[in-house]
């Protein structure tokens, strides 16, 4: 086993308690997780429309946001860390925070009118009818 060492010059663990210094350690691995929020994304589809279902929990209606332009669907939104709840000291977390953008071109054979939005559970799911006429069919060569 080869142990290596890790250097942090600006970083005095001799001149610390250990509680300081595990909470550094500790508020180093919050820091880095901050903006690394992408939600996971399900797209499905039945005979007569497509579901777009985005996990994101522990998050609010009002911090999300869809939109739908020349065809695109974005999702986007911010997920907020509260570092102070309660006086509670948080000594590891593994939940990712920060802003998301996700965006998805459509098919062309979807109704715009149609889209729908719902909010539960810590799961967004948007709705979107296909459309009659923009089906695509089979042309016969003569």
């Amino acid at each position: 086993m080869t142990i290596i060492r890790q250097s942090r010059p600006d970083v005095d663990v001799f001149g610390k308690r250990f509680s300081d210094a595990m909470d550094e350690f500790f508020n180093d691995a919050v820091t880095n997780r901050r903006g690394n929020f992408v939600p996971g994304i399900d797209f499905s589809e039945t005979e007569k429309h497509y579901e777009v279902d985005v996990h994101l929990p522990g998050m609010k209606k009002d911090d999300i946001s869809v939109n739908l332009e020349n065809g695109i669907l974005t999702v986007s939104g911010e997920r907020k860390f509260k570092d102070e709840q309660d006086g509670k000291t948080f000594h590891r977390v593994e939940s990712r925070y920060g802003s998301f953008t996700r965006s998805f071109q459509l098919p062309d054979n979807i109704n715009p009118d149609s889209i729908k939005a719902g909010y539960k559970e810590g799961v967004l799911k948007i709705t979107i009818e296909k459309s009659e006429v923009n089906k695509s069919k089979k042309i016969e060569i003569r």
